[in-house]
């Protein structure tokens, strides 16, 4: 496998491994208790939700390669005021694979809308991390109606262009054929232990999320990134009408030249069609920023919750 090839030219940019074959970080030791809800598993093949809580729904949405777990932290310190529904997806963390990755994000977009409406969710808070908040940008600009305030952590509508804002689909489509190409196996232990440092500082975390990145399906993974790097939301943003709040990081870039201001900017203007949003950058946190700048985390997100539940009084 040379993936590697692939993910140097994206060193220098805050989202690197937002699309590339990336683990989660490490769960508290304890889960909070799961919820008993009426659910039909065979309804969304492509994904298992645990619920926990009571409350306003609040669906968690992980990114590539994670399973929910990664959001363990931050149910636990939502579950007293909402419901929520957290995702794991089909073939990540060591989950099965599904019977098939053809159209695979879509369908989990798909799948999710018609969880969201068969469990008569109203207008949930959807929390996306890094593939998980590119899901949530997709789900509200497809569905604008179902959907309450997101929150997007470290993740961009269109990956591909990250460096170069005029990327079309039709240019990235080639690149992103050869990194699906490339996933004909598992990712070697040290790739993934040496790639998931650059996303999160604790080092039992490191060795968590290096576990569940070598758990992966290959080839799930693949699909993933193919569809990250073919599918551009940007000219639909202006379809959300909710508030959405974007948390980004770029302190693990330092060395390539990035710095806060240049690379808020690249958030800034792939999100500039968005009409209610805020970009908030962290001063030190890495790549999985419910992990890394948890306080930091925690204190922009429970202001957007509280300002966006005022607002919808």
């Amino acid at each position: 496998m040379k993936l590697t090839i692939f993910l140097r030219p994206f060193a220098a940019a805050a989202l690197l491994l937002a699309a590339t074959f990336l683990p989660a970080a490490a769960a508290p030791a304890s889960s909070p208790t799961t919820t008993t809800v009426a659910d039909n598993p065979a309804a969304h093949p492509n994904f298992s939700v645990r619920v926990v809580g009571m409350g306003a729904p609040m669906l968690l949405i992980p990114g590539l390669t994670c399973p929910g777990a990664v959001w363990d932290e931050t149910v636990a310190r939502y579950q007293k005021q909402y419901q929520c529904h957290i995702v794991s997806l089909a073939g990540f963390g060591g989950a099965a694979a599904p019977a098939s990755t053809d159209s695979l994000l879509r369908n989990v977009r798909d799948q999710l809308l018609t969880y969201i409406q068969a469990q008569k969710l109203n207008k949930p808070v959807v929390v996306g991390h890094s593939l998980g908040g590119f899901m949530a940008l997709w789900l509200s600009t497809t569905r604008p109606e179902a959907l309450g305030p997101l929150v997007i952590v470290d993740s961009l509508p269109f990956l591909a262009a990250m460096q170069n804002p005029d990327m079309t689909v039709a240019m990235a489509r080639p690149m992103a054929t050869s990194m699906r190409q490339q996933m004909t196996g598992k990712m070697p232990v040290a790739m993934a232990r040496q790639m998931s440092a650059t996303m999160m500082t604790d080092t039992a975390r490191i060795s968590q999320a290096t576990r569940w990145s070598t758990a992966s399906d290959p080839a799930t993974v693949g699909q993933a990134m193919y569809d990250l790097y073919t599918t551009d939301l940007r000219a639909e943003l202006g379809r959300i009408k909710q508030p959405v709040l974007v948390l980004g990081a770029w302190a693990a870039y330092k060395d390539y030249g990035s710095t806060k201001e240049s690379t808020k900017a690249i958030f800034e203007r792939q999100y500039a069609a968005l009409p209610q949003h805020r970009v908030e950058m962290s001063e030190a946190g890495r790549h999985f920023l419910m992990w890394d700048d948890t306080a930091w985390f925690l204190q922009q997100t429970d202001a957007f919750l509280k300002q966006s539940a005022t607002a919808r009084r």
